[in-house]
């Protein structure tokens, strides 16, 4: 517990107003949001109110930090962004890196290879990288330093003002820069200036909406985009989805490796059943028209891949909703059906919103909220949601009260 390791070696019962505030404060310098600040105070005043009870803590008074009393929270004064902006005047992470750099971005991919990491990991962390080189430009690459890191997150923040979610994947990428190709320390990045993390209350679809969005979609995106509500998936889980996965007869899908590389089940609609066993009839005559042209390969994922490189032209391992035509594996260079591409689907979302009449923004991942939210509106219980939805932590789900509310 962060609060534990905080006041050590005291324990629990010695701790005081001070402490708390204290400990509050470094969560504020850490980035964290107000509203993930708020909760931690809440449960230290619950925790030394009833567990480890005592006279400073029945009249509570502690004081939040600036970034917990305010809605748009604020980490440091207004001039010392300045200061900042100023200290990045010049610098950019745009253009294209040396001619040198080229065997070092080869050894980069290697290194994501080796862990078995998929492609899009790769292209997200080399393009992080790339742009890391270009805003440091260092003459070789042992002139890379974490101090150069910092620099970069700082200027993401300040200069470019990413979003949270955009800076942490960039402090990732040079995570796995600094520690797995440079082997080299990377510490803990103190005082990076971090971008505002919103909390944001998801767009939702009503039910006749949804009935709109889907009588305006082309029909070869309208099965799988009915899915992707009917089963609460996000975009690249439902494109992702093998044959083997599909369990027409005990109305469940397995997601494979999902967000944080977990494995759920997800409920099959029953009113898609028939509608998924003709498309997955479709996919057989389409493997076996490959596989007598010569091709039928799927994609594996890699640790499938290196065991049982022959199951790519399995009939399990072909995807349910595969592209139309051919394409080459940038990684192995082989041609095979690959599944259909996300950019198509959300294009053909957009549209159907549109000739809908539905003025919301509409994306493949609102069908997720629209999902969670109509099942606490019909009585769910959020734990199962949480377990449908492959959440981590329940205040993950907890979003979805807040439109319900």
């Amino acid at each position: 517990m962060a609060w534990g390791k905080h006041l050590s070696p005291r324990k629990f019962v010695d701790a005081g107003e001070s402490d708390v505030e204290a400990f509050l404060q470094n969560l504020a310098d850490q980035g964290k949001a107000g509203w993930q600040i708020e909760q931690a105070e809440a449960a230290l005043k619950l925790l030394h109110q009833s567990r480890y009870p005592a006279p400073w803590s029945a009249d509570w008074k502690v004081r939040l930090p600036l970034a917990a009393a305010t809605a748009s929270p604020e980490r440091r004064p207004p001039l010392d962004e300045e200061f900042l902006r100023a200290r990045h005047q010049g610098k950019s992470d745009r253009g294209e890196l040396p001619p040198r750099f080229a065997p070092f971005i080869d050894e980069i991919r290697a290194a994501v290879r080796a862990r078995h990491y998929s492609y899009r990991t790769e292209q997200t962390y080399v393009g992080w990288i790339t742009r890391f080189l270009a805003y440091a430009a260092p003459e070789k690459r042992q002139d890379l330093h974490p101090s150069q890191a910092k620099d970069y997150l700082d200027y993401l923040s300040v200069v470019r003002r990413v979003s949270s979610a955009t800076q942490n994947q960039a402090f990732n990428s040079l995570l796995f820069l600094f520690r797995s190709v440079l082997e080299m320390d990377f510490g803990r990045i103190e005082g990076v200036q971090r971008a505002e993390q919103r909390r944001r209350v998801p767009v939702v679809l009503s039910r006749s909406e949804l009935a709109r969005l889907f009588e305006s979609l082309p029909e070869s995106c309208r099965l799988p985009v009915r899915l992707f509500y009917g089963a609460g998936l996000r975009l690249m889980e439902g494109l992702r989805l093998r044959v083997q996965d599909v369990d027409l007869e005990l109305l469940q899908i397995t997601v494979r490796r999902g967000k944080g590389g977990k494995d759920r089940i997800a409920p099959l609609p029953v009113s898609l059943v028939e509608e998924l066993r003709d498309q997955i009839a479709k996919v057989r005559a389409i493997h076996e028209a490959d596989l007598a042209k010569g091709y039928g390969d799927v994609e594996l994922p890699d640790g499938v891949a290196l065991k049982y490189g022959g199951r790519a032209r399995e009939w399990g391992w072909q995807y349910v909703f595969p592209a139309a035509g051919f394409s080459v594996d940038p990684r192995t260079g082989r041609t095979g059906r690959h599944h259909l591409h996300e950019v198509n689907i959300q294009r053909a979302v957009r549209r159907a919103a549109r000739d809908a009449g539905i003025v919301k923004t509409v994306t493949p991942h609102i069908l997720r909220h629209s999902f969670a939210t109509h099942l606490l509106e019909d009585g769910a219980d959020i734990r199962t949601v949480q377990e449908l939805l492959g959440h981590s932590d329940v205040s993950t789900t907890m979003i979805y009260t807040h439109v319900l509310n």
